[in-house]
């Protein structure tokens, strides 16, 4: 930790309130998100598939507007979009603790999928325009603030939900309320990229749209998104599958979420010393397929079991539970590796023109490749259950992955992730 602290506080005041905002951000809501279905469930008492309406809800909201919220930072600036971004999260989070109808739980869930579209983008366009040119360390150290917000949150909502759902939810929101009251008076303002544009929006996203090179990165990226989901998807069904508990679940975040803040600054320096960011990229990829191979080879070797009863055991438990957790270790350093070196290269790729489009773009594209890489994923873990080959879904992922670092290795080969050449644009009629 203490090379975490000697390079957060090696950065401007801009950018350690940034860092420090997005820590606030996941703190408030992974303390409530976790919990949510549950609620909406238990609580409320809605059917399960109202739960999923009002899940999707948010998602679609979020996803749906990345690129609209990255290309209104550009054009209104970063900081009115933050500020927004954490209004909408705290009128969003209030209502979801105060809503009992489906209409207002609808809203609110709209309202907090639509606050992350506005603040993501312009919280990244904004720490890549002012890092310059240590955006890879700057995001290393983002990324260190990121896991630890997913880190306590959740425990922190586990304490408050032992009171009532309701309180977490008002907690949360007056959490991004003082948040949004001290963002407005501390952080300092910045011009958007494209401030006093005349071309239209919709020109913009053409424009990022025909760069080749963006296009196919984000492509090849997509399926890093897929893999790293898993942490929520696959292997929690894995670690059901073979204990029967919740435990271990648990134990997966606190694993992925402590390797991060300990280990990220320090993976992210020896990287950038001895290779190239293409060469980081490739290679945490192929780390990313690598990752599920332990649980390939362990899981037609674990039997399942209904309430694990035969897992009472410590040594038992420990056999059975060690490949997912290995398998989130390996994964967590994957990311670890790929991040800052990934949000750099977009900002590379987009030059300094559109910045919260680009990300917003990218934002977009990802979301859509986790949407379809959840449903192939889902289909694969059906179809190991079902042909009594349960390592069947862990060798796809892996596939997955080298197919990704093989992407990107043949655009790093190519020079394609090296520069960003200037688009020029036409000039507008008068």
């Amino acid at each position: 930790m203490r090379e975490t602290v000697t390079q957060f506080r090696s950065f401007n005041r801009p950018i350690r309130l940034l860092m420090i905002n997005q820590l606030t951000i996941n703190l408030g809501f992974y303390m409530l998100m976790p919990y949510l279905a549950n609620h909406l469930s238990g609580n409320l008492g809605l059917a399960a598939w109202l739960v999923g309406l009002t899940l999707g809800v948010r998602n679609l909201s979020q996803q749906g507007m990345f690129l609209v919220g990255g290309s209104l930072a550009d054009r209104l600036g970063y900081k009115p979009m933050i500020l927004i971004g954490l209004a909408l999260r705290t009128v969003g989070f209030a209502l979801l603790g105060m809503a009992s109808s489906l209409p207002v739980i609808l809203v609110a869930s709209a309202f907090t999928g639509l606050a992350g579209a506005f603040f993501n983008p312009a919280v990244r366009a904004y720490l890549a325009q002012e890092a310059g040119d240590r955006k890879v360390e700057a995001f290393a150290v983002f990324n260190v603030f990121y896991q630890l917000g997913i880190l306590a949150g959740p425990l922190i909502g586990l304490l408050l939900g032992g009171i009532a759902f309701r309180v977490t939810c008002l907690v949360a929101a007056g959490l991004f309320a003082v948040l949004a009251i001290a963002q407005a008076r501390a952080l300092p303002a910045r011009r958007g990229s494209r401030a006093g544009a005349t071309e239209s929006v919709l020109r913009d996203w053409r424009t990022a749209l025909a760069n080749r090179a963006f296009v196919l990165f984000s492509l090849a990226m997509i399926g890093s998104y897929v893999l790293n989901f898993q942490v929520y998807l696959g292997l929690p069904i894995e670690v059901r599958r073979v204990t029967g508990g919740e435990l271990g679940v648990t134990l997966l975040f606190v694993v992925s979420g402590a390797l991060a803040v300990a280990g990220q600054v320090r993976v992210t320096a020896w990287a950038k010393a001895r290779w190239t960011p293409g060469q980081a990229l490739a290679r945490g990829l192929a780390l990313m397929g690598l990752s599920f191979i332990p649980m390939a080879l362990a899981a037609s070797f674990v039997p399942a079991t209904a309430v694990g009863a035969e897992l009472n055991a410590p040594l038992a438990y420990a056999v059975a539970l060690g490949p997912i957790l290995l398998s989130a270790a390996l994964l967590t350093l994957a990311t670890m590796v790929t991040y800052p070196f990934e949000m750099a290269t977009i900002a590379a790729l987009g030059g300094d023109k559109m910045i919260g489009t680009y990300y917003g773009l990218y934002n977009t594209l990802s979301g859509i490749g986790i949407a379809i890489g959840n449903l192939l994923t889902g289909a694969a873990l059906d179809a190991g259950r079902e042909t009594g080959l349960p390592s069947l879904p862990w060798w796809t992922l892996a596939a997955v992955g080298a197919a990704c670092a093989l992407a990107i290795h043949a655009l790093a080969r190519s020079g394609s992730l090296t520069a960003a050449p200037e688009r020029p644009r036409e000039a507008v009629p008068a």
